[in-house]
């Protein structure tokens, strides 16, 4: 593990209670792995299960954390990102409370300030959520 839950909120503009993930497992190249244990405290889970906006919001939060964890090592604040598009999103379970959900995104490019994600979120081994999306940078001030 690269990063630990104590420490996420250093390599992501997000604070709580809209933390997404728990910790960094790996960030190698342009594949970003991150893991999420469901709690029954957290704003996207309704009757025990962790609803389809908290899933995104995972995905685009593991996207943000291989920015922040780049930016981190050159001294940098985490930038703001935004969701420009989700396309092709394929929900097909959704986690409960207690469940470790593990995203691992893959850069497809980077361009003006604007990346385009492949993601893949798994609980359980098997995958539950696919998507391409696109993240847009804020531009510093």
């Amino acid at each position: 593990m690269l990063v630990s839950k104590e420490h996420i909120t250093e390599y992501i503009p997000q604070g709580h209670p809209i933390v997404m993930i728990d910790s960094i497992v790996s960030c190698e190249n342009n594949t970003t792995i991150t893991e999420l244990e469901v709690q029954e405290n957290n704003i996207f889970v309704k009757d025990g299960v962790f609803q389809e906006p908290g899933i995104v919001e995972n995905i685009a939060q593991t996207a943000a954390a291989k920015a922040g964890y780049e930016v981190k090592k050159l001294g940098a604040q985490p930038i703001v990102g935004f969701i420009g598009a989700v396309k092709d999103l394929k929900i097909y379970d959704l986690p409960r409370v207690g469940d470790v959900l593990k995203t691992t995104v893959t850069i497809k490019i980077e361009i003006m300030g604007v990346t385009l994600i492949d993601a893949v979120s798994t609980c359980n081994g098997k995958t539950i959520a696919t998507c391409e999306m696109k993240i847009v940078l804020q531009k510093p001030e």
